[in-house]
């Protein structure tokens, strides 16, 4: 690709970031539209539609982009929670590494590499000609004295990204602990799933639960809670919500007033359908148990119960809110076949992704196309159409396959039987990173067959040197991949599908009921992950792509600030439990980094430089170990100091009797749980959230 091309890529990109943020500015500010731009907001209370029309709602403003600006992190966490400020950490950590990555990149490696005259002379009038790769390491000459600036950059970026970790990881830390030391008590931490509960004759799994814990852990045994598969009947009531809220909907715009009679008769079939749950729930081996402190249930969860170590399996309870009780339906060794498939489902997912990778790799290639093309050759010699092809077309293909992926993993995820929603989506975030990772950057980079991409992981000692020949070559293609990110973040902001079905809602008047959405973690999370990847990647290679990563992030920092405030309302909290991910997503960009560095010294002819870049790795990989001993315990309990500090302050709560005694019912199955439909008669000519405050 020519820098004319990228340049290209750039403008487009650009034009759209800025029509889409107009775009957002203007219909956000539209009274019909509060419930699209700002339905957290709505939902909470804190904002009221108007109904007013005016001028100036029709002209673009950047006051947005300063309420998103001005909340404080402890704000946002008291607003969002952790999880939230985690997913925020990773711009600002972000923008700190490629704030100093970029200003070594662009004032110290791009002049070097440029000036290097191996592949392309010094021609400063010709400049948008220029390929890309004469802004690449490629460019400086074999056994250059120079090299060595990139050899000092590869130890001081290798500092600066372990530094600014440590300090995340030890900042995310201690919000987590004193998230937990702040907080009131929470079901989830009093209370320990137990699978694979042992059946006896004669005697229900009721129980055996009860006797069970009464006799091994009679003091801080509370109550329990056996799970019921009742799939059939969830189904019906949801089935029944649905037409009771047609119901509603229908009396709403009726010109007379309702029947109460209908009502009673909607709360009669609620009654006979509990009643049809009762009588047909078949227990499943699982069951949640609570008990009376802290301690207490952390050290049932951490001790193994039975001499059979697959029977009384214990297992962190989720929040109330956030179980996903379609799982229980599955047995052990159901659960077993299903990670089975799950595995095979994901292999054949990405031997299929090599469809789409090779097309993109084919309009990377001008030459290429007009051999299999060739009726298309005197359009592609046309220069707009060729640096559109080759500039924005193939990062844009991409963005657009990547984006049909993450409900796949989630999918999968779902299949393979986690316990919560929260496990579903970190589940599926970690499968969406690594399937990134191979797909969207090892397949790129090494073209060609799946068995001959396997083939350089089976060779140990080859990988450096075929990456660092690979790695430079796709250069121009991340440069535009990153440029096109611009425009998929600022879709973001206008929401064009949920705009589209109010619109349609509100001609159609087919429901009254306003959807808050969550933030979907399992897909944004590895998006801004492969992006670091490539920052950190390509520092060494090719230092253009920093200032574009820099903008990505500074764009996405604020846009998706203003979303967290406005839009996504948590549907759970998992206490920052998607950090490791990042953690160990960050670790393993740097490795790759210096395996690439130690290839390219050899190729470069520097061989000190490889032998004295051989330390780095060791030192990331002692300094990944320390962190995943001082940081790492905390995601996945509280010592023994914190459960005890914490119960000796709970028993100077008076509310605890009446958190136990809400405990006892806290997991009963919301299937089974009656509904209560009141119908205000005047409700219907009650203004739009009047009790609001704007």
């Amino acid at each position: 690709m020519i820098l004319s091309a990228l340049l290209t890529s750039v403008g487009i990109n650009l034009g759209l970031c800025v029509l889409l943020f107009a775009l957002y500015s203007v219909l956000r500010k539209q009274p019909s539209n509060i419930e699209v731009y700002a339905p957290r907001l709505v939902a909470e209370g804190k904002v009221q539609r108007r109904r007013d029309f005016n001028l100036d709602s029709l002209l673009p403003t950047p006051g947005w982009v300063r309420n998103a600006w001005q909340p404080s992190e402890d704000e946002l966490l008291a607003s969002c929670g952790l999880d939230a400020v985690v997913f925020m950490r990773i711009f600002v950590f972000s923008l700190r590494v490629f704030s100093v990555a970029g200003f070594m990149g662009i004032f110290i490696l791009l002049p070097i590499n440029y000036f290097g005259d191996q592949i392309s002379e010094v021609d400063f009038y010709d400049l948008p000609n220029k390929s890309l790769s004469s802004f690449t390491i490629s460019n400086v000459k074999d056994g250059s004295s120079r090299l060595w600036a990139h050899f000092s950059s590869a130890y001081i970026i290798t500092g600066v990204v372990c530094y600014l970790l440590y300090y995340e990881c030890n900042h995310i830390t201690f919000k987590r602990l004193e998230l937990f030391n702040a907080s009131r008590p929470q079901p989830q931490d009093f209370t320990v799933l137990v699978r694979g509960i042992p059946s006896h004759s004669g005697s229900s799994l009721d129980d055996t639960v009860h006797s069970f814990f009464m006799e091994y852990h009679p003091s801080t045994y509370l109550s329990h809670v056996v799970v019921h598969r009742k799939n059939k009947l969830r189904g019906v009531m949801k089935y029944a919500e649905n037409i009771y809220r047609r119901f509603t909907l229908l009396f709403s715009r009726r010109s007379s007033r309702p029947d109460f009679r209908d009502y009673n008769k909607r709360e009669d079939v609620d009654g006979r359908l509990q009643q049809f749950g009762l009588s047909t729930q078949k227990e499943v081996s699982a069951a949640f148990i609570s008990f009376k402190s802290l301690y207490g249930a952390s050290n049932v969860l951490h001790t193994q119960q039975s001499v059979n170590p697959i029977e009384w399996v214990t297992e962190q309870a989720p929040e109330p809110d956030d179980v996903y009780w379609p799982l229980f339906s599955s047995s052990y060794i159901g659960k077993w076949i299903s990670k089975l498939l799950v595995i095979v489902a994901s292999i054949l997912l990405t031997v299929l992704y090599l469809l789409p990778v090779a097309f993109v790799q084919g309009l990377t290639n001008l030459y290429q196309l007009k051999t299999l093309l060739p009726f298309l050759k005197n359009v592609l010699e046309i220069s707009v159409v060729s640096q559109v092809i080759t500039g924005y077309l193939p990062s844009l293909i991409l963005q657009l396959f990547l984006s049909i992926v993450p409900p796949i993993m989630k999918i999968f995820s779902t299949i393979q039987g986690y316990i919560s929603h929260s496990g579903i989506e970190k589940s599926a975030c970690s499968k969406m990173l690594w399937f990134l990772i191979w797909n969207a950057f090892f397949a790129n980079v090494l073209t060609g067959s799946v068995t001959s991409q396997l083939q350089v992981f089976l060779e140990l000692k080859d990988i450096p040197t075929r990456l660092a020949v690979a790695v430079p070559a796709q250069a121009s293609f991340y440069i535009a991949y990153v440029v096109t990110s611009w425009t998929s973040l600022s879709s973001e902001l206008t929401r064009v599908l949920a705009l589209l079905g109010d619109w349609i809602c509100g001609c159609s008047g087919c429901s009254d009921e306003m959807h808050v959405p969550s933030i979907s973690y399992h897909s944004e999370i590895p998006r801004l992950l492969l992006v670091a990847l490539l920052g950190l990647t390509y520092f060494l290679l090719a230092p253009l792509i920093l200032p574009f990563i820099l903008i990505f992030f500074c764009i996405g920092y604020i846009i998706y600030r203003n979303q967290l405030l406005n839009v996504y309302l948590p549907k759970y909290e998992s206490r920052g439990q998607f950090w490791p991910i990042v953690h160990n997503s960050t670790i393993f960009s740097l490795i790759l980094m210096q395996a690439i560095a130690f290839g390219i010294f050899g190729l470069k002819k520097l061989p000190l430089a490889s032998s004295l870049l051989i330390p780095l790795p060791v030192f990331t990989l002692l300094f990944h170990d320390y962190c995943r001993k001082r940081f790492m315990p905390i995601f996945q309990t509280y010592s023994a100091e914190t459960l005890i500090k914490k119960d000796r302050m709970d028993q100077n709560d008076s509310g605890m009797n009446e958190f136990f005694h809400k405990l006892k019912s806290a997991y009963n199955d919301p299937s089974l749980i009656p509904r209560q439909h009141t119908y205000d008669p005047d409700d219907r000519s009650a203004p739009l959230l009047s009790s609001l405050d704007t």
